[in-house]
């Protein structure tokens, strides 16, 4: 079950979503949390069934049910916020910059896990929903906070290859219904 999973479920065609799949999961810069955070927030932002199950299942043997929780909070609050400043940044009106966004955001000031662990999370988030506001901010928070550039560069590859399995497992989901 698991990573191994989702790595079985994909055609011939996606073996290199499944061999990074192994390699982002083995090969990670990152702690345990910060990688298993990620991949469950990338699996909630991607919303693939299969996928979010198959993580979160195998990520519950190697990370905290809090870690869970904030990583799931991760995905939930970036879903707003990347809508929200992806829209304000592309209408490209600097009159908007200026109005306060007036959405609940308190899960970012106490996520319930480290800081960095959830700031990464959002970034990778981020990557998945396509919000550069937001990447550039998290990256800003996360490099201030003394993670390294290889622990971004590790939560973006975790977001693509998290993302890629998804869309593949759907495409060929619609494709056999």
């Amino acid at each position: 079950m698991g990573i191994d999973t989702i790595k079985e479920s994909l055609p011939a065609y996606a073996k290199d979503t499944r061999l990074n799949l192994g390699s982002v999961t083995t090969t990670s810069s990152l702690t345990p949390q910060r990688l298993w955070g990620a991949l469950v927030a990338t699996a909630v932002a991607a919303r693939n069934a299969v996928v979010l199950r198959e993580v979160v299942e195998e990520a519950a043997k190697n990370v905290s049910p809090e870690a869970i929780e904030a990583a799931k909070a991760a995905a939930s609050i970036m879903a707003m916020n990347n809508i929200y400043y992806r829209g304000k940044h592309l209408i490209g009106d600097e009159a908007y910059q200026s109005l306060p966004a007036r959405l609940r955001m308190q899960v970012i000031g106490n996520p319930g896990v480290d800081k960095v662990d959830f700031e990464l999370w959002c970034l990778a988030v981020s990557a998945v929903t396509g919000c550069g506001v937001c990447l550039e901010s998290h990256e800003k928070a996360l490099v201030k906070a003394g993670a390294s550039r290889e622990h971004v560069h590790d939560a973006l590859r975790v977001a693509a290859v998290v993302h890629a399995a998804a869309v593949t497992l759907d495409a060929e989901a619609a494709l056999a219904g």
